[in-house]
């Protein structure tokens, strides 16, 4: 068997869903500046999350568990691979367009379902008809999510990477020509989406077929292989798309306060930096890893890629969830605020930013611990425990409104999110000794938090000196670059001298 490299596979991933994180988060300062939170912001965010949250089920959610692990083993043991994948292109292609018919004819429906506070204003019609041009989007993401998977399972992860990358820079250009040119921004925005999709989907085809698999669309069949498939992914579709479940309970609940929808977008966008490049990466170079490894019997070496896993993940979580908590006013001032955002919205979202920042390490730990299942092909498991926790987010977001406002589906996602683990962590005993953190891991952990100590004390202690540069125009992005550096040099270079990692081992891209 040949291994993949976990820790150049997380460095690769991580790199590119960093870009495209950077870059996001330019096309987010763009749409605050340019449009600010309100009525046309709130409508778009409500729009783009349709196409978003049933990607999750048909991508990233059903695709991950069911398609990666049965084509990483088809293809270990060289059991025709291409003609799996192509079967399942087909199914996926006929149930995404139908999924899309549907959409467009009943999407007033679909937006009451999801922003129902928006109802009898201006807000819904706005979002029924960027949901109608938006929507078709999910047609070329479910796709490239299938030829991600292939090619995530040859163990070549950087065109899969890079894709999403494609969708920021085609949304930032267009929003730059559509100031430039006097035009209403938010229409460039809307209509590029589409386009983008189109051109993501374009890069992992191509790499696909340089991978040597040619996979064309055709007519559906139903086999044995799609009808296990199908079995799988099903559950696996709730248990992976659980966080964009919760996200849209908690769209319902801040629908209700105009500018609340935008508020809480922004501050996911602050905090999925991280979930993104250290939870996705993970998640996705981590299944197929145990998949092979499962298959091979080789259960030492899956509990070491398990192990390793967990080590990556948590040493730039745990830094960066409690940065959230300690200088969530300063990040979000100087990252959002100008333009039609205010001081009142900035406020509004670092308050949202330190919520989501307690829930970050969950958020990450379940990308860590959901592989173990979906590894062994039973998504059933984590079915359940995703609806476990999607009632318990139901129940405070809707429970809590009355006494903390639009700020309960904050606090509902992090609750719910711990609660997550929680199960998955107690399902998982079972698996023995592979679901078990080996002894380094649990030498490190400890150094870890240490190590993150430090750095909270040195931000906060810089955050003061700072203050009233952090809070002035000219000096304030200077500030926060300052502040940023100091506590991530001071992290890294605690974490190195006490054994938290191992950073020559990180920069070489070592095996774990």
């Amino acid at each position: 068997m040949k291994p993949i490299r976990l820790i150049r596979g997380f460095m690769t991933v991580g790199f590119w869903t960093l870009a495209s994180r950077i870059l996001g988060f330019a096309r987010e300062i763009m749409i605050l500046s340019l449009i600010g939170p309100g009525a046309v912001f709130d409508a778009f965010v409500a729009a783009f999350r349709l196409p978003n949250m049933f990607r999750r089920f048909f991508a990233e959610g059903a695709f991950n568990a069911a398609f990666v692990p049965m084509f990483s083993k088809k293809y270990e043991v060289g059991d025709d691979p291409q003609a799996f994948a192509q079967d399942a292109l087909n199914g996926l292609a006929f149930a995404v367009l139908t999924l899309i018919a549907i959409a467009m004819v009943f999407m007033p429906g679909l937006v009451w379902l999801t922003a129902e506070g928006f109802y009898g204003d201006a807000r819904f019609d706005l979002t029924v008809g960027y949901g109608r041009i938006v929507f078709p989007y999910i047609i070329c993401m479910s796709l490239a999510a299938l030829f991600s998977g292939v090619l995530n399972a040859t163990g070549r992860f950087a065109a899969a990477a890079a894709a999403p990358v494609l969708l920021n820079i085609f949304a930032v250009g267009a929003m730059t020509l559509g100031y430039l040119l006097g035009g209403e921004v938010i229409n460039w925005l809307i209509w590029t989406i589409p386009v983008a999709g189109i051109a993501q989907l374009a890069l992992v085809w191509v790499a696909t077929e340089r991978a040597g698999i040619t996979l064309r669309i055709g007519r559906p069949r139903w086999t044995p292989d799609m009808s296990h498939m199908l079995k799988v992914a099903i559950p696996a579709a709730l248990a992976s798309g659980v966080m964009q479940i919760n996200l849209v309970v908690g769209q319902l609940v801040a629908s209700r306060t105009e500018s609340a929808v935008s508020w809480l977008f922004a501050a996911d966008r602050l905090y999925q930096l991280p979930l993104g490049v250290v939870g996705i990466a993970v998640g996705i170079v981590l299944l197929p890893e145990l998949s092979r490894r499962l298959k091979a019997g080789d259960d030492s070496g899956a509990r070491d890629a398990y192990s390793r896993a967990g080590e990556f993940a948590l040493a730039l979580t745990i830094p960066s969830a409690v940065a959230f908590l300690v200088i969530p006013l300063a990040l979000v001032s100087v990252m959002y605020q100008r333009g039609e955002t205010t001081a009142a919205d900035s406020e509004a979202i670092a308050w949202a930013v330190a919520i989501y920042g307690l829930g970050l390490p969950a958020f990450v730990l379940q990308k860590l611990v959901q592989p173990l299942f979906f590894a062994r092909e039973d998504t059933k498991t984590p079915f359940r425990f995703a609806v476990y926790a999607m009632i318990i987010n139901a129940a405070l977001a809707f429970g809590l409104h009355p006494f903390i406002g639009w700020m309960a589906p904050a606090v509902a996602t992090t609750v719910a999110g711990w609660a997550m683990v929680a199960f998955l962590w107690i399902g998982a005993r079972g698996f023995g000794d592979v679901a078990k953190f080996d002894a380094q891991f649990a030498r490190r952990l400890p150094r870890i938090i240490a190590a993150t100590t430090a750095m909270a004390i040195a931000l906060f202690g810089l955050q003061e000196l700072l203050q009233t540069a952090l809070y002035t125009d000219g000096w304030r992005y200077l500030a926060l670059l300052a502040l940023v550096i100091a506590g991530a040099a001071v992290y890294f270079v605690a974490g190195h001298a006490i054994g938290a990692f191992n950073l020559r081992q990180i920069i070489k891209g070592g095996k774990s």
